[in-house]
């Protein structure tokens, strides 16, 4: 009986030190290597301190920046920890709600703006975490922000357009622009 323990755990030992230490360690190194911004998490930096990475949402509510989308984390929106979407149905009285909140929030900080609201500022992502806007979304919110901001309409629309993201190739993807990198870029502007 002992002569099969032995095998036995001395292949658990190789196999964790080769998949639980020397493969993580290898990916990592490559990763790091090839990748070095997206291995560190993709962190947006300013005055060398980091304010938020370009993959992750986060929450705008002054009127002179570009508000992202809506997060379904909880307890705290935006959290990578809790991703995840609310798995509300669409007849379901707390979505239509949450909704009607959102709709009411854009025009009470925005009354004039009588266009239709794009979708992804009313409804949140899957993930929750959505770092990106429509560029619809964020033709929506340029009235309001060069207002909030008092620079002419233009110049905020020439700024979400060039941070604006196309579809790669032509083909895969939506148009969109992240939120972060925007505000940060009107911020500069200013």
């Amino acid at each position: 009986m002992t002569s099969s323990f032995r095998p036995a755990i001395v292949l658990l030992l190789i196999f964790t030190v080769l998949t639980g230490i020397a493969y993580p360690m290898l990916v990592t190194g490559v990763a790091q290597v090839a990748f070095p911004t997206q291995a560190g998490g993709s962190l947006v930096m300013r005055d060398g301190k980091p304010v938020g990475s370009s993959l992750i949402g986060q929450a705008f509510s002054d009127p002179k920046h570009f508000w992202s989308r809506p997060s379904a984390a909880t307890p705290q929106p935006y959290n990578g920890l809790v991703s995840g979407g609310s798995n509300l149905g669409p007849i379901n009285p707390a979505l239509t709600d949450a909704i009607k909140a959102r709709i009411e929030a854009l025009w009470a900080v925005d009354p004039g703006n009588k266009a239709a609201i794009p979708v992804d500022l009313v409804t949140a992502s899957a993930s929750g975490l959505d770092p990106d806007i429509s560029l619809a979304a964020a033709h929506y919110q340029a009235p309001r922000v060069a207002r909030e901001r008092g620079l002419p309409p233009e110049v905020v629309l020439g700024i979400v357009t060039a941070h604006a993201h196309y579809r790669w190739l032509g083909i895969l993807g939506e148009p969109r622009v992240n939120v972060l990198e925007l505000n940060l870029a009107l911020d500069d502007h200013q």
